[in-house]
């Protein structure tokens, strides 16, 4: 059952960060292709647990573990925008923007469950949620 719950739950958390995919992307770039935000929030999803992940094997040592979280966040948020940039038209400033309507929209819809005790906020395919 807790593996059952582990897969509703990442195919939830996977669709809102599609929907703030899609949103970001309708906004900026005009596109309207929800299941082509469904893969790039895989892909970015995948991206960002990679980067994290290998990071991670070091945050263990003392100052260095702590400077490496960071560097890893912060790479792992590049690397996102990246998966966003190359998957819609637009150069880096419009997926930096895709990605602050992504960000934005998942925050009021994870807000929204939330009150209705329907989530607990978290997604998957957006940083830092």
């Amino acid at each position: 059952m807790a593996l059952l719950d582990l897969l509703i739950g990442f195919v939830v958390a996977l669709l809102i960060g599609a929907f703030g995919i899609y949103v970001g992307a309708r906004v900026i770039v005009d596109r309207n292709d929800y299941e082509y935000a469904i893969l790039t929030a895989l892909v970015g999803a995948l991206v960002w647990w990679v980067i994290t992940g290998l990071f991670g094997l070091i945050t263990w040592i003392p100052i260095l573990g702590d400077i490496a979280s960071v560097v890893a966040s912060l790479l792992a948020l590049l690397a996102w925008v990246y998966v966003i940039n190359a998957r819609y038209p637009g150069g880096w400033g419009k997926a930096i923007g895709i990605g602050v309507v992504a960000w934005l929209s998942v925050w009021i819809v994870l807000v929204v469950l939330e009150a209705l005790q329907i989530v607990d906020a978290g997604a998957i395919g957006i940083p830092g949620l």
